[in-house]
Order: C-alpha cells, then structure tokens, then sequence
C-alpha cells in the first residue's frame, strides 16, 4: 500500500484534463472552480473527498477516469485557497489519491510533489484542537498518510530534508495531553518510517526530535517528549549511528557549530540513555575520554551527567561498561575539588539504587573521609548516612567505620554531621526497631562511640553530646515509664568507658546547676565589692561551660544583670534548678524564661540561643521523683525474674547491678528524687541480695540520699541499721567502707552507732587470721577518719600494739617464689592484702588527727619509708614473693603521697622521703609505675597535692614503656593547663603563686634530678644524657607556649639556683651535682 522508493513513469503534468479535454467530477457533484461560493465549494469537495475516500487501488477505470481531477485539486489555486475547510478537504483528497495510485503517484514534477506535501504538513497543524469540527477529517488526513506512508515517495526529492523537517516540526509541536494514543501512534508510525526507510537522518533532522528531550521543552509539553521517546525506542537501531555522528563531532572534535543543541550534549545523553542505554552505544567511549580532559569544568559536567547515568535506578551500565564506570570512580582522586565533591555527592544515590556496587564505592570513600576539603569529608558522611537511613541494608559496617573515624574530625561541622548522623540512626534502628534485631546489633556500637566523644575537651563537642542523649538516646519527650526503661536498659548495655563518659555527663550538668544556684544566691545578698567580686567569678566559670566561651562571657553577664531586674525571672530559674522540680515543670519553666528574654523583632537572637544552651544543660529534663519511682520498679521486675531484660539483650543480673549502679550515680545528682518509702523499701531488698557490688550500690544510695530517713521514715531506719552493722562487720571491704560513712551521714546518734562497731572489731583483731582482718580494719580505718575526737586515742594502742607491731613487723607465711613481679587481686595472699589495708588504716587515722602532736605521724613516715628502702621487704626476712613485695611498696608510695595533702604532715615530710616516694614512679613493676602515676595525677590534678610533687612526672622520662611516657605527658600537660587556668580565673590566687604557678616546679625537678640514685658518676655519659632527658621532659611541656615571659622566667630562676647551696647535702659534691643539672637546664 506504500509508495516504493523508485521512478515514476511520465504522467499529464497538472491542469491536463481527460481524453476529451474535460475534468471528470463523481456524479452529482458540479464542476469546481473559482466561479462558485466558498461554501458551495465546500459542499463539492465533501462529495469529492467521500468517492475518493471509496475508492481502492484496484478501480482501474476509475482511476484513470479521476486522474484530470486528481492533478486539479493539486493545483495553486486550491493549495493556496484563503480558507481551511477548503484546504483539508483537498488535503484529505490528496492523502487518498496517494493512497489509491500508490505506488505510483499521478505527480511527476518534483517541485509539484514538494508543494503538495508542504501543503498537507501545514494541514496536521489542525490536529491541535480536538474539540473542534473538523478533528476527525485532521485525524483521517494523519492516519491515511501514516498508514500508506505518503511521504516515502519525498525520498526522490533533493530538497525531502526541508519536507520532513517541516513535518516532523510540525507534529511535535501540535501533541497534547488531549490526544489519545491513536494520534501518537499514527504520528509515530509516520515519523519511524520516514527514518527506518531513508538514506540517514541530517543534524538538521535529528535537532528536530533532540530538541524536545531537552528539560526547558520536556517541562513545557510533556507529551511532545513522550513522542520524541516513542520514536527514538522504535528507531533505535537506525538512528543510533547518527546520534553518535553528532555527539563524535561535538564531544571529541569539538564542533559545537554543527548544532544549536550543541550546549545541551550532557542533558541529551541523560534522556537517550533513561529511554534506551542502545542509543549511545558509540557515545560512552567518547564520555571516557571527556573525563581524562585537562579542562576541571569540563570533567565536572561530565562526572555529573555520568552521576545521574549511573545511579538511574534501572542504570545496568556499570555492569555492561565496566571500563567508563572504572574510569568514572577515577574521578574520586580528581585534582579538581568541585569534581571529587561531584563524586562523592553520587555515592549516596549510587548506594541506594545499586547496592551491589557498595563493595567499588567503598575503598574510593575510604580515601575521600581523609581528603584535605573539609566539604568532601562532610559530604562522605552525608552520603553514607542517607544511605544508611534508607535501609541499613545498603551500607557495610566499613563505610559506618568511615562515619565513626570522622566523629574526631579537626573540623566541627564534620564532627557535628558525623555524631547526628549516627544519632539518628541509632535512634531510627535501635531506639524504635525499624528493621529487625540485626539491624540493631550492627549499630549497636553507636550508643557508646558517642558517650566516648563526652572525653574530647572541645566544650562544642560535650554540648552536643548532651543534646543527642536528650534526644535520640534517651528522647526526653517520651512518657516517663518509657523514658526510664529506655535508660535503664542503655545504662545496662553501655561499655565501661561510655558508663563513666555518661556519669561525667550528669556530674557536669550537676555543677552547672549549682554554679547558677550560687548565683541566684548572690543575687539575694546585699550588693557589695565582695558580693561583685565573686559573681564575676562565678559568671566567667558558666561562661566556660557554654559555647564560645569568649562571646558567652557578655551574653552571660547581660543574663545576669536581666536576672538582676526581673524578679519573675529569677523566681523561674530558682524553680528550674530547684531539686523538686519535675520534668514537666522543667519544661514549661524553660520555654517561660525563652519566651520573657525572645525579641520578636529580632528572628535570630544570639543572646537568646545563649541562654537556651545554659537553660538545656541545666534543666532536669529525665530524672525527677516519677522517673526514680519508674526505675525502682524496673529494678523491681528484674529481681523478681518478670521484667523483660532477656529480650533487652541485657542478662536479668547485669540489670540489677547496673540499674543500682545507675540509681547510685543519680543519688549524687539528685537525691531529693528519692525520698519516698517505696524506694527505700526495695534498696533494702537489695542490701539483702548476695551479690556484693548490688549491696554495696544500694548502701552508698542510702549514704547520699538519707539524710531525712531519720525523722521521717522510722520504719526504714530501724530496718536499715542492723544491716549497716553487720556490713560494716563482716561484710566486703567496699561494703564495709559505705556502712560507716552512710551511719556518719544520716544519723543524728553516729558516734553510739560507731563505737557499736568500732569495740567488737578492735578487740577481736587476729593477725593469725588475716583473711578475717581486712574487712575489720577497713571499718576500724574509716570509723577513725570520720570520728577523730572519740576514736583517735584507742586507736593509738590498736596501731602501736597491733597494727604495726604485730602485722607489719611480723610475716607469717611464705609467699610464691615464681618470680613475677604483679599477680592478679586473687592471687595476692590474705596476709599481704591485710598489711596494706594495714598501711591505709594508718593514714586514714593521721588524716582524722590532722595534728601531729603525739608525733605519731613522724614514727608512720619513718616506716612506710623502711618499707620503700627494703622494696617492700619490711623485715628483711626474704618470706615475702616479689609480686607481694610490689603491692607493698605501691602502698606505702601511696600513703605518703596521701599524708602529703594534708598541710600538717607535709611539713614534716623530709626531702629523703619525698625522694623515696617520688621513686615509685620509676619501680621496676609495670603495674606499680601505672598505678602510682594516676593517683600522682588524680591528687594533682585537683590541687590536693603541694607543686613540688608535679616534679615527679619529669623521672617519667626514664620510662622503658613508650606509653608510659606518653601518659605522663598528658598528664603534665593537663596539670600545667588547670593552674594557668586557675590563677587566671581566680585573683587572689596570685597571693599563692609559688604553691601553683607551674613554672615553680623547675626548682624541685632539678633539685629532685640531683638527688637521684641513679645519678652516681658525673661524668658518665650516658648517665648524663639520662638526666638530660629527664629535664626536657619537663621543660618541653613548660614551653610549649611561653605564657607572661616564661623562658626568661624560668632562665632566671636558674641563675638564681646557682648562687644556693643543696640544703639537703651541703657538702660540696652535692650542690656540684645541682649546679651540673643547671648548665643542662641551661
């Protein structure tokens, strides 16, 4: 039925009539002519276009007898006639006489033949408009041409590029929405044949069905695209050679002038690859060669069309073109910043719609979670976490491993990003069980990675900390028996570490709560110099607990002088750090204080987000008497086997122990909360349980939190005192301790309560027992501390008689000659346990004194310096085994560093035995050196300790272990940091400056280095160079910022050291060995 692509015989040129010179016309239709009415004409043509609509191919005579009539209707005066209805019944004549002299048009002349098929395109534009008239005769012109393939016979035209331009055009722009899929098939049917049957398709062509995949047309006629799609699916393999002609001419050669959609190459490569990936089977080679360009602009717009192609969610290409989507992860590493953040932008799509090429992406994320730009480490997060928030599923524990290293990134938006996306996460998977148990075991870690972060120093870091416990690990919106089963089974499940970072937490948020109770209190005393003074200080120490610390200085200080003129205000903050104050009302207190401080005038108030940061820290946002109340009874469950801790994860006795643990850690924080006999009654029920450190909790509870129970809870205090009694007799050393500090602190008749325990247990100790001593004197040794006045004389028989004479001075049993030198706690003998709670026996007696008028302190320092000179040998007998020996001489270090922070005994303390001591830290026992450094540090760092003791840490220096050293370090540098600190924040500090200004200590250090044993030959080399390093460790750190002129300073002081004499050794060979230490300081 179409017209084949070949010559056509010669035919009667137009205008030529019949055998007998007339034009036949179909019966009863009238000769047409320009004589006659539009509308007559009209009238006419309707008969004219039903015959031929009538007739088929094989009406031989009828053909020949309409031939004058067919070259008529094509001649100028109808295919340029004013009016349409005229022109598309002549066009819909024109479509049948092709269609019923096919395959041999009765039209000769090229030019004819052009005129008329530019003709009949111009009448498809009729098909716009579906709701008019004439549709249906437009919907016949479309589908006759389609059906028959008219337009084939144009290929004999030199010039059917301008016809199918025009058509194609012309089609494209008439499709719409209202069109059914007869029309776009119809169109489809003629376009594709034009295509699939001609010679090749011109750039010309081509532009006209690209043009419309382009987004700015895409957007504005959807349907025009959908067309465009159709007929490059169904001409694929046709049309492929002349789309990678055209992309070969712009992409690699560089033509942009072949065509006006040369701009758009990236755009329509997206298009033709989402129709049909075989379209650009010839173009991939050239995109891999575009992405090795020299030109960073233009690798980027290639990196980011082949995003999009390989992240499409249906896209195989990475499978099917393994050698462009290597060449693409290449681009990971680029040079060009823009283009590695392309990269990495693609990742997180490329993860959620292939997840099988995770294992690619991984290694190249790897590397860009360390690039140098702190937004591609950001973005390697963000992309991960999407991921990941989309289904867990699609992201390998390594790339997690990526977004847990960058939670210590140097740059606080990566750590923020990182910690909130884990957050969230652990929220979504764990918190509310998204997707299953296993999802929630493998993000099980988060919880404690971001406890951990609590340690960093950055007070940024701890806020956020905070804000994520608040409101994603424990989300304080929930109700509160939900909110406290959500703490209870976290607590159970925590790490050690991430125990204590959670602990520090609330004891952080605890003293910032009592640093504004302080100053609510100032706020109430008269208005003075003193009274300014010290709300000063207290307004610069909140202001070191809120972000920039530097700009929170002023926004804290106009707070207060706010807080000084509102007294509505001030009322409001008093009930929100008020130790009554419910979670509830916390709330509501917070947002009144926003509200009364925000400024609607002023969208972004940095004050107000100021005080919001304080008003959070403080706020008791989980625990209140309810929620105590809700963990006691979860506690409760768990003893009685009805809780649900084994579907928690948590086994039912790793909840009772840490849920006491927990309450114990609260009691500090808050222990109005727990003043209720309910409460109290299941503590009891603890104190009862075997288990010894559940014991213990439940007792240093009662020690916190009790100091009512006297006089308003009877009934618990006569239960609760037998129980105490018989702890503090024979039960653990721990529990032992707990029971008489808790008798000291919540009863009004202790010192009856004390001397019940105290009479027993000193007249029944036996040294032949030792595994019965240690408790006794654990009780014996705290009962003294806290009552000196009645306890401190019969102590004095029991140390001179007992304690020392009979204990210390005698060995009783032989230990292990294994020659290790630590063994584990329960490998320590009863004996050698019981003379080191022995040796702290007798400073918690000294500590009680706090007076050395008996000189009982004098005597104790002498011994516990023996015991360091015999190296914890005491009686020199060689009974004792070298591991027992090490926790000796641990001890007695330890006792006199502990006499040491008590004024009184420090100035007795000798410069041999200050000597002695400070050689625990170089003992040839691992576990000793470690032991005794952080006690050194612990003491220091809270000021406890005078600042010659700070000298200690510079023999750290001679330490074998690299992180022995390493620790030592820290801690110097953590102890020079607080005392800078302190002197700045406090000013009549500088009254004391010799006792705290770290620089001081270079006095002591040196002349420490001059008494060191193992300094015994001036001139031995490496000795000398011993000593040298020992000096450097210290200095070094000194130096490490010359804070107020210190290198001269401390220059200075040297000199000045050079004009003294060792008063330790005067002769001459000791002050020539200070003198030696000062040229190396020098």
């Amino acid at each position: 039925m179409d017209f084949a692509a070949q010559p056509k015989p010669a035919a009667a040129l137009g205008g030529v009539g019949s055998a007998d010179g007339k034009i036949a016309y179909p019966p009863g239709v009238k000769e047409i002519t320009d004589k006659i009415t539009t509308d007559e004409m009209i009238k006419r043509l309707k008969m004219v276009v039903k015959t031929f609509m009538d007739m088929d191919q094989d009406s031989e005579d009828e053909k020949q007898q309409y031939l004058p009539l067919a070259l008529h209707l094509a001649s100028e005066f109808f295919l340029r006639n004013p009016n349409k209805d005229v022109r598309l019944l002549v066009a819909c004549c024109l479509a049948d006489i092709f269609r019923i002299y096919a395959p041999e048009a009765p039209y000769t002349s090229h030019d004819k033949l052009k005129d008329i098929f530019l003709f009949i395109t111009r009448q498809l534009k009729g098909l716009e408009d579906t709701k008019s008239p004439q549709f249906n005769r437009y919907f016949y012109l479309l589908e006759n041409l389609a059906w028959v393939k008219s337009y084939n016979i144009c290929f004999e035209l030199e010039d059917c590029n301008e016809i199918f331009i025009q058509l194609f055009r012309t089609l494209f722009s008439v499709i719409n929405n209202s069109h059914n899929k007869k029309v776009q098939m119809h169109m489809l049917d003629l376009m594709s044949s034009i295509i699939m049957e001609g010679d090749g398709v011109t750039q010309e062509l081509l532009d006209s069905i690209l043009i419309n995949l382009i987004p700015a047309h895409k957007n504005l006629n959807k349907q025009s695209f959908d067309l465009a799609k159709g007929l490059l699916k169904r001409t694929v393999q046709t049309i492929e050679a002349c789309i990678a002609n055209f992309f070969n001419q712009v992409l690699v050669l560089g033509r942009s002038s072949v065509s006006d959609l040369s701009e758009h190459v990236f755009d329509l490569i997206q298009e033709l690859f989402a129709i049909d990936p075989h379209l650009l089977l010839s173009v991939m080679p050239q995109l891999e060669f575009k992405l090795k360009s020299n030109d960073g602009e233009e690798r980027l717009a290639v990196v980011r069309l082949l995003a999009k192609l390989f992240g499409s969610k249906d896209s195989d290409l990475a499978t099917q073109n393994r050698p462009l989507w290597q060449c693409f992860l290449g681009r990971f590493n680029d040079i060009h910043v823009p283009v590695r953040l392309e990269s990495v932008k693609f990742a997180s799509h490329c993860l959620m719609n292939h997840p099988d090429l995770a294992k690619d992406l991984t290694e190249y994320l790897k590397v860009r979670s360390h690039d140098p730009e702190e937004a591609i480490r950001h973005d390697v997060i963000v992309t991960i976490i999407t991921a990941a928030k989309r289904d867990l599923a699609l992201v390998n524990d390594q790339l997690l491993g990526f977004v847990r290293e960058r939670t210590l990134d140097k740059r606080w938006r990566v750590r923020k990003e990182a910690m909130m996306g884990l957050a969230q996460l652990y929220k979504k998977y764990c918190l509310h069980g998204e997707a299953g148990k296993e999802a929630a075991e493998k993000v099980s870690w988060i919880k404690d990675k971001l406890l951990h972060i609590y340690y960093q120093n950055s007070i940024d870091d701890k806020l956020l900390v905070e804000k994520i416990f608040a409101q994603y690990l424990v989300p304080h919106n929930l109700e509160t028996e939900e909110r406290m089963k959500c703490l209870y089974y976290l607590y159970a499940s925590l790490d050690p570490n991430a125990v204590k970072a959670l602990n520090e937490m609330w004891k952080c948020q605890n003293m910032l709560r009592s640093h504004v109770r302080e100053l609510l209190d100032l706020h109430k005393q008269p208005t003075s110099e003193t009274n300014c003074s010290a709300m000063f200080g207290k307004l610069m120490t909140i202001a070191k607990n809120l972000p920039d610390p530097g700009k929170a200085q002023d926004f804290v200080k106009k707070f207060n002088q706010v807080l000084g003129d509102d007294e509505k205000l001030r009322s409001q903050l008093e009930l929100l750090i008020s130790p009554t104050c419910s979670c509830k009302q916390a709330d509501v207190c917070v947002r009144e204080i926003a509200r009364k401080l925000a400024n609607p005038k002023q969208p972004t108030n940095p004050f107000l987000e100021m005080v919001k940061f304080l008003l959070e820290r403080i706020a008791p946002v989980h625990i209140d008497s309810e929620a105590i109340s809700a963990l006691v009874k979860l506690m409760n469950k768990s003893i009685e086997g009805t809780a649900d801790d084994e579907e928690e994860g948590v086994s039912p006795d790793t909840a009772i122990r840490s849920g006491l643990e927990l309450l114990k850690v609260l009691s500090f924080t808050h222990p109005t909360s727990f003043h209720s006999a309910e409460t109290y009654e299941s503590l009891l029920q603890c104190l009862r349980m075997e288990d010894d450190k559940v014991a213990e909790a439940a007792i240093q509870i009662f020690r916190n939190t009790g100091h009512k129970i006297e006089t308003d809870l009877p009934q618990i205090r006569s239960t609760l005192i037998p129980i105490l009694h018989q702890k503090a007799k024979r039960g653990t050393p721990h529990q032992a301790k707990q029971a008489v500090h808790c008798i000291h602190a919540i009863f009004t008749n202790k010192e009856v309560q004390l001397a019940q325990i105290f009479e027993p247990l000193s007249r029944s100790l036996n040294a032949d027992v030792p595994e019965q001593l240690i408790t006794p004197l654990v009780s014996l040794g705290h009962i003294s501390m806290l009552a000196p006045d009645q306890f401190a004389s019969p102590m004095k028989s029991v140390v001179a008689n007992f304690i020392v004479k009979d204990l210390l001075m005698n060995d009783r049993s032989t230990g292990e000659k294994n020659g290790k030198l630590w063994s584990p706690d329960e490998e320590v003998s009863p004996e050698v346990l019981a003379k080191v709670q022995a040796i702290k026996l007798l400073v918690r007696w000294l500590l009680g004194m706090k007076n050395n008028q008996s000189k009982s302190a004098n005597s104790t320092l002498r011994l516990l310096s023996a015991m360091l000179v015999s190296e914890g040998d005491l009686t020199e007998q060689k009974r004792i085994s070298k591991s027992d020996m090490s926790r000796l001489r641990l001890a007695a270090g330890s006792a006199i560093m502990k006499l040491a922070q008590e004024p009184c005994y420090h100035e007795i303390i000798t410069p041999e035995q200050f000597q002695l001591c400070a050689l625990v830290i170089n003992d040839e026992c691992y576990q000793v050196r470690q032991i005794f450094a952080q006690k050194l540090h612990k003491a220091l760092v809270k000021l406890l300790l005078p600042l010659e003791y700070m000298a200690i840490f510079a023999l750290c220096a001679k330490d074998p272990v690299k992180e022995r050293r390493a620790h030592a370090r820290q801690c110097l540098l953590k102890n020079i940091s607080i005392r800078r600190e302190y002197i700045k924040q406090n000013p009549m500090a500088t009254e004391k400056l010799l006792s705290l200004l770290p620089e001081y200590v270079v006095p002591y250090m040196i002349h420490l280095l001059a008494h060191d044993p193992d300094f015994t030959r001036s001139q031995d080399v490496d000795q000398l160079r011993d000593i040298k390093e020992c000096l450097w460790f210290m200095l070094e750190v000194l130096m490490t910022k010359n804070e107020n002129n210190s290198h001269a300073f401390m220059k200075k002081m040297a000199e000045n050291i050079k004009l003294t004499k060792d008063a330790q050794s005067p002769d001459e060979s000791k002050t020539n060995e200070t003198h030696q230490r000062i040229r190396y300081f020098q």
